[in-house]
Order: structure tokens, then sequence, then C-alpha cells
């Protein structure tokens, strides 16, 4: 394809060379150029792209797209395109839909947002959908997966180029849907530009990622954004948690509206559902009629994800056999609420828990199906992220917990007892008993030994991921694998229940 034909309708500024060169391939990673490529030189908050233009010319780049003047820093000749200042992204996101074939417009997207239960409703829609017969692509935190296999993920939603090809890889074999967690980042930094949306799910909005968005109108107003449309008009159907106050601020923004919750103004709601370790069994009252649910997720919290799940469903005329079918056949959510056992007296439980609501949610989780017994809270904050969220967290698990085992969270650069002393300053609010251990693998030891027979420990923070962040780089880690190792160190054994 030409670059004309490329950045025809977008938002440039001016064309220096010859718009008939000819493009096979678009990166914005310099190491990912190849002969024929085009080059987009982004400028980030902590890199700026223009700096590799020079290796990615070496590399083959016949064109560079950047908000640079024309040929900076570049002494041979190259076609530059100019794109207008702030118009980065959305230039990149419409060229690389038109690159490979607008892919989208021959799917139905799902996008979910808030700042909990993102991945685990993504799950569960994408199993319904798939229950009813669609090939789907799957996008989020944990990993994205396509027909054509999975790969690891690096962004909650990637970047542009990297969504459209994974769009393009669900329509080459067929596929017809792709269900994805939609990040506020992203939503800001207009990743999903002229992605239109036939269901948008809205969970829930607290505190979480204001070093980003500096305000909380700034962090819903991303949000708001999946909503409205990101340049190809508002979503078809939004489904919302109307128990949430700032979910009831996006009704009517879409096409159709479908509410859910557990209160009696909402189109989708539960009758009676106990709660056991076992599962969650209960009816859902819907605009069709009633659909049953049986999941083996847990908690209230899945509640919600559920209803949730179900109005993206309706949203997109999926039968409710379909619904139930999906809603039972998904098992678990890696790293959510999910149990560890190896023979040991004492439940453990691993969960991504990283902000104050996710923490209570978590620990309101195990409280409202332990009862009376113990909860032993493990959790740390991340490191070179919203400092504002720290004693708020040490608070929620404080409040909750019989005892806390304050430690590391990928720390990244920050030094770990400057975290662990912001979030002091919420756990010493409370009575809570606790202990402080930056070391995390020490720290799961401590929990261990201090769990009698019939407590709950709960690893909360890393959920699925397999490494920790340090100053020095990365290492591998998984609390999972930590835990079952220290398990079996102290003697116990899934092979000795």
């Amino acid at each position: 394809m030409k670059v004309k034909d490329l950045f025809f309708g977008t938002e440039i500024a001016a064309i220096s060379g010859s718009g008939e060169a000819e493009i096979n391939s678009v990166a914005y990673d310099s190491r990912k150029v190849n002969q024929g490529a085009l080059f987009f030189a982004l400028k980030g908050e902590k890199e700026d792209g223009n700096r590799y233009v020079p290796d990615a010319l070496e590399r083959g780049a016949v064109a560079i797209a950047s908000e640079a003047v024309p040929g900076s820093g570049v002494s041979e000749p190259v076609c530059w395109i100019q794109m207008q200042p702030g118009a980065q992204r959305r230039v990149l996101a419409s060229v690389s839909a038109k690159f490979f074939g607008y892919p989208a417009a021959s799917l139905r997207l799902v996008g979910v947002t808030g700042t909990n239960g993102k991945t685990t409703t993504t799950h569960l829609i994408d199993s319904i959908l798939r229950a009813g017969g669609m090939r789907t692509g799957l996008i989020g935190t944990i990993a994205a997966r396509t027909p054509r296999g999975q790969r690891d993920a690096v962004n909650t939603t990637p970047e542009s180029l990297d969504l459209q090809q994974m769009f393009a890889e669900v329509r080459d074999e067929r596929g017809q849907a792709v269900v994805m967690e939609a990040s506020s980042h992203a939503l800001a930094m207009d990743r999903l530009w002229g992605c239109h949306f036939a269901a948008a799910v809205f969970t829930n909005l607290t505190r979480d990622h204001l070093d980003y968005h500096k305000t909380f109108e700034s962090y819903f107003a991303a949000k708001r954004r999946l909503f409205e449309g990101t340049g190809a008009g508002p979503a078809d159907a939004a489904v919302i948690n109307a128990d949430d106050p700032y979910g009831k601020q996006l009704a009517g923004i879409a096409q159709r509206t479908l509410t859910y919750g557990l209160k009696n103004g909402a189109q989708i709601k539960p009758q009676k559902f106990p709660l056991s370790f076992s599962g969650l069994e209960f009816t859902a009252q819907t605009p069709r009629g009633k659909i049953e649910v049986q999941s083996r997720l847990v908690g209230k919290i899945n509640v919600y994800n559920i209803l949730a799940a179900i109005g993206a469903a309706i949203a997109l005329e999926v039968g409710d056999s379909a619904i139930e079918k999906g809603l039972r056949e998904l098992e678990s959510v890696p790293g959510r609420f999910e149990r560890i056992a190896e023979g040991q007296p004492f439940l453990v439980i691993v969960d991504y828990a990283h902000t104050d609501d996710a923490l209570r949610n978590l620990i309101s989780t195990a409280r409202e199906l332990c009862g009376e017994k113990r909860i032993i809270t493990l959790f740390g904050a991340g490191g070179d992220r919203d400092r504002t969220k720290r004693p708020p967290m040490g608070e929620a698990a404080g409040n909750l917990s019989d005892f806390v085992v304050l430690t590391s969270d990928n720390p990244r650069s920050e030094d770990p007892l400057r975290i662990i002393n912001d979030v002091l300053v919420g756990l010493q609010k409370t009575d809570a008993k606790y202990q402080v251990e930056p070391d995390r693998e020490k720290a799961i030891e401590i929990a261990f030994r201090e769990a009698k027979p019939g407590d709950i420990v709960l690893l909360a923070g890393k959920g699925h991921e397999t490494y920790q962040v340090l100053r020095d780089g990365r290492i591998e880690f998984d609390d999972r694998e930590v835990a079952r190792r220290l398990l079996r160190a102290q003697g116990y054994g899934a092979d000795k229940n």
C-alpha cells in the first residue's frame, strides 16, 4: 500500500518526499522494522521515538511518521509524514486499521471498562459467546488470545497497531467477535480510536491510576469515552452497573442501555443467591425473562461480574441456553480468587487485588464464605504508581483482616521500605495486628506460619503475574508456585490429602 493512500484523510500537516513509496509493514518499535516499513516515531512521557529514526532507517524503513518537522536529524532523503500536534496516536490507529483492511468492521467488539472486575467479566462473556458457537478473540490483562494462539499481555489494552493485527487474525480465521478489556490509559491515549463497539460494559469506578489521570474526574472521563465512541460513534449498547454512582452517569449515552445490579432498579438482577466455596447458583431476572446461573466462581463480587456478562450477551442477542452453558463452563480465571491446595489445614487464595476497593472486595468475599474464621492478608503496593492509593489500601486491609503481612509488590525503581511506609499510614489507623517483611517470599512464609487450621490466607496483588519488577530488573516470581513450594517444604503435599 502506498504512503499517500495510507495517510489519506488522517490528521497530517505534510508529506515530504514521495507519497508513492510502497509500505509492506508498519512499526512503532524500531527493533521490529524491516525492509519497506513505515516507522511511527511516537513521542511518549518517557521515550521519544524520534531518537530511533536512524535505527529504523538502517533496518530498512522507507517512510517516517512523526510530529517533528520533516527530516529532523536525518541526513538522507526519506519520505517523512508530519502529523499534526496531539494527533499521533489517532493517526497510528487510523493507519493501522487501513493497513490491515479495517478488520473490526467484520467483527462485533465488546469492551469492558471499570476499576475492578474487567478480567473476570471478559472471560465470562467470551465463554458465553463460544458456548453460542462463535469464534472469538479475547484481549486483556492476563493474555491476548486469537484463533491463531495466545500471547502474553504487555498492556491491558494493546497499542492500536497490535490491536488491529489481532483483529485481523480473528477475522482471517472466520471469527465473529472480540471481547476486550478497555483500560483508562488506552482510552485516554487513543489506542481504541476508530473502533466501534457492539457492547460497552461498565463494572465500577474506584480510586486507581491517579498518577496518570491526576483527578478522579479525568479518570472517569477516560472510561466514559468507551460509551461515547472513539471516533466511530457511540456504542450500540451500554451495559452498566446501576449500583455504582458513576454507572448512572453513563445511562443514555449509547444507542441502548441495559442496567444490572443487586438493587431493585436494575433491569438484570439476581434472586436470592447463597454464597459458598463451591460456587454460585441463582436465578437472574432479565428483560427477556429468567436465566438460571450455575458458576464455579464465588462471592458477591462475582454476582456482579456474571450479571454484567449476561447483559453483554443479551445486547448481542445470544440465546439463553448459550448464556447458561457459557457461565457453567468457565471453571476459573487465573489469579482471581485462585485456590492453592497442597493438603494444608488452612485455605490459601491468590488474587490480583491491588487497589483499596479490590482488597475490600477480596477480604469481604473471604469473610462471606468463612464466617468467623481468621483472615490473614498479605499484600503490597506497586512502585512508580499512584501513591495516593497506598494509605487507603493499608486501611482497607487492616479494617477487615485479623492479621496483615505487609510486603513488596513490583517496587520497580522505588525503595520498597518507602512504599511500605506509605501503606503503614493507613494500616496504623486500624487495630489490626501486622508484620512487615519486604522480601515477598519470606513474607508468604510468615503468613503460612501464622495460619492455624481453618484460617484463610489471602495472597493479594500479583494474581496471574509470574514476575516481580525490582530496581535492577525483572525476576521470576509467581505467588502460586512460591506458595506451593513453601507449603511442600512445610511437609504438606497435594498427594497427602
